[in-house]
């Protein structure tokens, strides 16, 4: 399944910022949330102040359990956040990503809007049957998310850090059983 690019950004977004709770935390300074918004760029309304930050962080556990329900429990987490907020859907085009929608204004809180717009990717994901693509880190040792994009449905870790752990460990195996 290949999701729109608004789709496929706003799923970074969420698993990014689930994952910058673990251990050590990511998103911890204005430092970090200003890296989050250079690597995801929204558009709108950017306090970038401590309660904006706290905000984004307090958003964090909602998103979890959005991204990692069962699909018929995340249509009731879909229509809890949509429910929630004064939503204003209009097309836009903007910094170069064609035509998609935006749900919320843009002068609403930025943690609103990731939520949002969490939401409205999980739409395309319940919609297609796709949940799937979303996942705990095949690392035994790990608990961040797992985006799986690709064609193949081939990816089980979360960070190429996990995925090369798990490879020595695999050679390192076969080779102990050599």
């Amino acid at each position: 399944m290949n999701f729109t690019d608004d789709t496929a950004e706003a799923l970074r977004a969420a698993v990014w910022l689930v994952n910058s709770a673990e251990d050590p935390d990511t998103l911890e300074s204005l430092e970090d949330e200003s890296a989050f918004l250079t690597d995801f760029p929204y558009s709108g309304r950017l306090d970038r102040d401590d309660r904006e930050l706290a905000a984004l962080r307090a958003v964090r556990p909602r998103l979890r359990a959005m991204l990692t329900a069962p699909r018929d429990e995340m249509v009731d987490h879909v229509n809890d956040a949509l429910a929630a907020s004064r939503l204003t859907p209009r097309l836009v085009r903007h910094e170069g990503a064609d035509w998609h929608l935006h749900a919320v204004a843009d002068d609403r809180p930025l943690a609103e809007r990731v939520l949002i717009e969490t939401a409205m990717a999980l739409i395309d994901v319940i919609r297609a049957d796709e949940g799937s693509r979303i996942s705990i880190c095949a690392d035994e040792t790990c608990e961040a998310l797992a985006l799986d994009l690709s064609r193949n449905r081939s990816k089980r870790y979360c960070s190429t850090t996990c995925t090369n752990r798990n490879a020595v460990a695999a050679y390192r195996a076969r080779r102990a059983a050599e």
